[in-house]
């Protein structure tokens, strides 16, 4: 039996799933991934800075049109792609497997347009749209505009700031997001996989390394091994879209 039939029975014969995924998944759909923005991650910004703190809390707050520059990128690398097959795969195993829930890092909204469940979808750095006004809270959800304007993009009702629901370097991590996670990882899950992620956040690896402790399967598609390799119990190595539509072939058993 192959890695990917292993993978595919002990999906198949699971109910209680989770699926983590990361900037690989979407890199299949064009968007680059977290280093490969522009090249801007493999250095400094023209402006002589990391982009850690040109997409930060703090130079929000301090400069916001050069915040904005580097956000806005982002934005219109993400409105200029669509989800792919490996999105789509993932939102079918959802609707087989009601007790399947994803956790991704990703902040381009794609697992929605493919059809994941939002009630099972935990976008642990939040997301693109609706635009919201720092100082009155009032929302704007024509994003494409405002990406298109002057930046930063201001509030049509006090001229306040707009910003995205994303989270930016210095920030903390939605309280809802957190309490959905650590309520279903309480639960337990059957299966974790890993998709498309370097895992180097303790919440990315927390769930792979409990589900495992406590007796669950744990897997990792990515094209290169990462920190996560060794820990989890098999590595599909391939491109996140190919490795995932087999899984599902076999799972479907077509």
């Amino acid at each position: 039996m192959s890695d990917i039939q292993r993978v595919a029975a002990v999906l198949k014969a699971a109910e209680r799933i989770l699926v983590i995924t990361g900037a690989g998944l979407s890199a299949d759909s064009g968007l680059p991934t977290y280093r490969g923005l522009g090249g801007l991650y493999n250095g400094v910004t023209e402006e002589g800075l990391p982009i850690e703190e040109a997409l930060s809390g703090p130079m929000l707050r301090r400069n916001p049109a050069l915040c904005w520059k580097y956000l806005a990128q982002l934005g219109r690398a993400c409105m200029g792609a669509r989800p792919n097959a490996g999105h789509e795969a993932i939102a079918e195993l959802q609707r087989q497997k009601p007790g399947c829930w994803v956790l991704t890092q990703n902040i381009d909204g794609y697992h929605r347009q493919a059809g994941s469940p939002p009630e099972r979808l935990i976008e642990i750095h939040g997301e693109l749209s609706p635009l919201y006004c720092q100082s009155c809270g009032a929302e704007s959800s024509d994003l494409v505009r405002h990406l298109a304007g002057e930046m930063p993009p201001k509030c049509h009702e006090c001229g306040g700031i707009l910003r995205p629901p994303v989270v930016l370097f210095e920030e903390m991590l939605p309280e809802q997001a957190i309490d959905s996670l650590y309520a279903e990882l309480r639960k337990g899950f059957d299966a974790v996989i890993s998709v498309g992620t370097t895992a180097s956040f303790p919440y990315i690896i927390e769930p792979v390394i409990r589900t495992r402790a406590a007796g669950g399967f744990t897997v990792e598609i990515n094209p290169a091994r990462t920190d996560l390799s060794p820990v989890v119990d098999v590595h599909l190595q391939g491109k996140a879209l190919d490795v995932l539509q087999g899984l599902l072939s076999h799972i479907s058993g077509d």
